[in-house]
């Protein structure tokens, strides 16, 4: 079962929330209760582009013994598109804490992929009093830079938008598109999953240029300063062919305070969508030692 749950982010802007386990039965006990949502509390954030919906492998098998939650960001999913932002860091952490306090998840394991690690790790940083356990999946701490985001315009540019059909986007994302080295047919089902029938075609249910407007606010700077800061455990994991590369992910988890490293073999960028087994294998026994134990 999965629902929806509407929260008050920063500024008002209305975000959908998503819970991946039925709500708790009045009078539950022991294991009825570890299975109704009583378990710790885990918050999963997309990354750039992404929506809470693609989480919902993860969330089954984490419904087990936790309550997952998945939140579309501002400019995303099903949550509010605001025409002038704001897009900053602290907007989207102070979305992400609204969403914490309001759905009653703290003390929260934080899982997030690419943007939504970053976010992930600013509030780890900021509020170390609502984060037990954070996962960090193929997210940079470095900056950047200006090229980067020029290269990401271009790539925008070139999107042959609208698309005919499902299957066009499945095989451009997967197999067309210029930037990619192989093909890559899990990311042509990420993309279809973002994408919503017009009049004239498919297009993406984002904008792209608030996307870039969201990008703008990271690309330029590092955030080594806030990973030092982050005090609870944490796994920083990487597919071998991501965009976080070995030395890096290494660096991020010796300047993480409690810092543990994990790498999946024949994973680009989308770990847990490309190799979702081993994505399992790394995060299980992370979250079993670091989350505490379900109440008997």
């Amino acid at each position: 079962m999965v629902r929806r749950i509407d929260v008050t982010g920063s500024g008002g802007v209305r975000l959908a929330a998503w819970e991946f386990t039925d709500p708790p039965k009045a009078g539950g006990e022991g294991v009825e209760r570890k299975h109704n949502g009583r378990g710790p509390g885990v918050l999963l954030l997309h990354g750039l582009m992404g929506r809470a919906a693609h989480w919902a492998e993860t969330a089954r098998w984490l419904g087990a013994r936790y309550r997952p939650v998945g939140l579309d960001q501002r400019g995303h999913g099903r949550s509010e598109k605001p025409a002038d932002g704001p897009f900053d860091r602290m907007t989207y952490v102070d979305d992400a804490i609204a969403a914490i306090e309001e759905l009653h998840l703290a003390p929260v394991a934080l899982i997030g992929h690419s943007m939504g690690a970053l976010t992930a790790w600013q509030i780890a940083a900021r509020r170390p009093d609502l984060v037990s356990a954070l996962v960090i999946c193929d997210m940079r701490a470095s900056a950047l830079g200006a090229a980067s985001q020029r290269e990401w315009e271009e790539w925008f540019r070139s999107w042959p938008v609208p698309f005919a059909t499902l299957a066009d986007v499945r095989k451009w994302f997967g197999e067309d598109d210029p930037t990619l080295e192989r093909p890559r047919p899990v990311r042509g089902e990420f993309f279809a999953e973002v994408m919503a029938e017009r009049a004239d075609g498919w297009r993406p249910v984002f904008s792209r240029r608030q996307m870039l407007a969201v990008r703008e606010a990271w690309v330029h700077d590092a955030h080594w300063e806030e990973l030092a800061l982050v005090e609870c455990p944490t796994l920083v994991v990487r597919g071998l062919d991501g965009e976080l590369g070995r030395a890096e992910a290494q660096e991020m988890v010796r300047v993480l305070p409690r810092g543990a490293y994990a790498e999946i073999a024949d994973a680009g960028h989308l770990v847990p969508w490309e190799r979702p087994d081993d994505w399992r294998r790394v995060l299980e026994p992370f979250l079993h030692t670091a989350l505490p134990s379900l109440p008997v």
